[in-house]
């Protein structure tokens, strides 16, 4: 494919081939069958072997986590390597590496940044007090320096317009990658859950609500990954109607899981549009989801939602078989397709 005469860095993820998260999967959608040249900044802490190319990309390695403490660092490297590498579009995903963006506007003033700011990242629990006042104003710092900020949900968008008086671009994220063969008529008689293990995901309220029910769940999630998670799973390992399993990337399994329960429970209460909402969008089934702006303007107040875990236990005794997930899957087919959000992206590079 003949590239356009643009030139494009990607900075704030992991890296491609796509292994961890949001970001990492939009990113892989951007760069295939892409008419940009682009470069994607990865972590060589994730990347043992290093390719150069991918799916059309170049990419380039900088040696520290893209994650935690190191973060900051690997943003602000990422974004000068770019620049002085002549690259005058970057796509920054994320506010961590926002501290330098003065610095560039002001030696680059011609450079285009482009910043998804990623869900109010300050607000998160898993934040203290310090990482919250930096985080929120990394946020600022990019807002006033980027080009273009885009928000992932109109909530988002919203608070971004009140906050800062400025109108952001809304452009979610696809889930159209996870059907991956055409969805079966079959139903089994478990509801499903899937998120990282954060007390922000509401897994212990979801957890309680089936504690005191005799419906089952299976849940996917990284139990083993803080005290938080470990505490639950002790607790609720040898519930009958409880099958907690560890995280699964297998898109085969996954597909498995999604197109044959009778439910999904989306426990989600921060950060804008989830991609595993979004992906369950496209399966055709009742969604039952945290009552909070986010999750309703990505599902355009559809579905099922609940506050607590009596009242998500009061929607497991309701009758539910009559629900479906088709007004869900007409939303996602709509908003939520790869090729719609790329041609958004695409549109302000």
């Amino acid at each position: 494919m003949k590239k356009e005469n643009k030139k494009v860095a990607i900075i704030g993820t992991v890296g491609v081939p796509a292994c961890y998260g949001g970001f990492e999967t939009l990113v892989e959608n951007l760069i295939t069958d892409s008419p940009i040249d682009m470069v994607v900044y990865c972590s060589s802490k994730t990347y043992k072997k290093k390719i150069r190319n991918y799916k059309g990309a170049a990419l380039h390695y900088i040696p520290l986590s893209a994650n935690g403490a190191q973060s900051v660092l690997y943003d602000l490297l990422s974004i000068f390597h770019a620049v002085f590498k002549g690259y005058r579009t970057l796509l920054v995903l994320g506010v961590s590496g926002a501290l330098c963006l003065p610095i560039v506007k002001l030696l680059f003033p011609k450079v285009k940044i482009i910043t998804n700011i990623d869900g109010l990242e300050w607000r998160r629990d898993k934040w203290g007090g310090i990482a919250r006042k930096f985080l929120k104003f990394s946020e600022k710092i990019a807002v006033k320096y980027s080009t273009s900020v885009v928000s992932d949900n109109q909530a988002i968008a919203d608070y971004v317009h009140k906050e800062y008086s400025l109108d952001s671009t809304v452009i979610a994220y696809g889930g159209d990658h996870c059907v991956i063969k055409p969805l079966p008529n079959k139903k089994n008689n478990y509801f499903f859950a899937l998120c990282r293990i954060e007390p922000e995901n509401n897994v212990h309220l979801i957890l309680k609500a089936f504690e005191n029910s005799s419906e089952k769940i299976v849940f996917v999630g990284n139990w083993d990954n803080s005290s938080y998670g470990r505490a639950l799973k002790l607790k609720y390992s040898e519930s009958e109607n409880i099958l907690l399993l560890d995280p699964i990337y297998d898109l085969n399994k996954l597909f498995e899981l999604r197109s044959e329960c009778k439910a999904y429970i989306h426990g989600h209460s921060a950060g804008g549009t989830n991609p595993s909402l979004v992906e369950m969008m496209f399966f055709n089934k009742l969604i039952i989801a945290f009552d909070c702006n986010y999750n309703k303007a990505t599902m355009e107040d559809k579905g099922m939602y609940f506050a607590c875990s009596e009242s998500l236990n009061g929607i497991l005794k309701s009758n539910i078989e009559n629900f479906d997930g088709y007004d869900l899957k007409e939303i996602a087919e709509r908003r939520y397709m790869w090729s719609v959000v790329k041609s958004q992206y695409y549109n302000l590079f």
